[in-house]
């Protein structure tokens, strides 16, 4: 696909995404229906919780990554740069939209190592989609992807429901997992993959770890649905038809979190998928989680300022603070074991 309608199609994702009253679809992540049984008697100071969490190795002051948005957007710079700089602030993880634009065009659209100097002591993640890799120079791409950001770690994002019914999509998904696998030998820095929506079951998650991923990150039901996007953006009937029908498709967030955990105890888990309140957030770390994403949620902050995106994030780790504080939890580990109601 030529670079000019790549880019079109990225900033009609922004515009739908940024709009509520476009493809707002009521998909429930699952979080609703968890509750904390609430401690009356925290014994602890609120102002001392420990939110301390790392990712590949690298210490992060709180659970938190920032989720893949706005790859290949012309807007897509001050966004990235506002991003980054609220990341190095509060000490949590990144990671870019896709690379796929970036990569093969003239317009880099502020995925550059300019990011890396914004944010230098933070995990910043590249991106490229699983169908990429089967291009004939699918693995020379996501190498280009780590360099071009000195990145610490590649998202490899699944997204075979956007792609199925996107009329420019990509359908032939067969090889993915072998190349995959080609990659995670190859690739000098750890592999995380990713969905965009529709969640990541035990059984794929298995698979994704045999070939040598390294983090999973749910992206579960419940957030932007990627289909409902699609077919906002169709130009005929039957496109929006074949989109719509899917609006509603995919595995709960909660569900895959504790899908996944409980097939792979040891591996480090994302948990992404409407997470609008750091309430949530608690939730999800309850259920087996060792970082939170969100996306959607910030988009709007990060189209304005850095300062807007700081701020949002402070109320949501307030959010998770307070969640901790009223279950006797000192720590991410103490919240881990908070008693839940029946």
């Amino acid at each position: 696909m030529r670079e000019p309608d790549l880019t079109r199609r990225k900033d009609e994702h922004l515009d739908i995404v940024l709009d509520p009253r476009r493809a707002t679809v009521d998909v429930d992540a699952g979080w609703s229906a968890i509750r904390f049984e609430h401690c009356a008697l925290p014994e602890l100071d609120l102002r001392q919780i420990d939110l301390r969490s790392q990712l590949l190795g690298i210490a992060l002051d709180a659970p938190l990554l920032i989720s893949s948005m706005t790859g290949g957007a012309r807007r897509a710079t001050h966004i990235n740069r506002h991003l980054a700089e609220a990341a190095q602030e509060l000490g949590i993880a990144m990671g870019v939209g896709s690379q796929r634009v970036s990569l093969t065009s003239v317009h880099d659209h502020g995925l550059t190592r300019e990011l890396r100097r914004l944010a230098p002591r933070i995990p910043l993640l590249g991106n490229l989609g699983a169908a990429q890799l089967l291009q004939p120079d699918g693995l020379d791409l996501a190498q280009r992807a780590v360099d071009s950001l000195e990145a610490n770690g590649l998202i490899i994002h699944f997204n075979p429901l956007q792609e199925a019914v996107q009329p420019e999509g990509d359908r032939d998904w067969r090889g993915v997992l072998t190349h995959l696998e080609r990659l995670t030998q190859r690739l000098p820095v750890p592999v995380i993959a990713k969905e965009v929506g529709a969640g990541i079951s035990a059984a794929v998650a298995r698979q994704l770890v045999e070939a040598g991923v390294q983090v999973i990150d749910v992206a579960g039901a419940g957030g932007t649905s990627w289909a409902a996007v699609e077919a906002e953006r169709a130009v005929s009937a039957s496109d929006r038809a074949v989109a719509d029908a899917f609006a509603g498709w995919g595995i709960p967030a909660a569900t895959c979190v504790r899908q996944v955990r409980e097939a792979l105890p040891e591996t480090p888990l994302i948990a992404s998928g409407g997470i609008a309140t750091g309430l949530d957030a608690a939730k999800a770390i309850r259920l087996g989680a060792d970082l939170v994403g969100q996306a959607a949620g910030v988009l709007v902050a990060a189209t304005d300022s850095t300062e807007a995106v700081v701020e949002h994030f402070r109320i949501l780790l307030q959010q998770l603070r307070i969640a901790c504080f009223c279950t006797g939890s000192a720590d991410l580990a103490a919240l881990r074991q908070a008693p839940l109601l029946p």
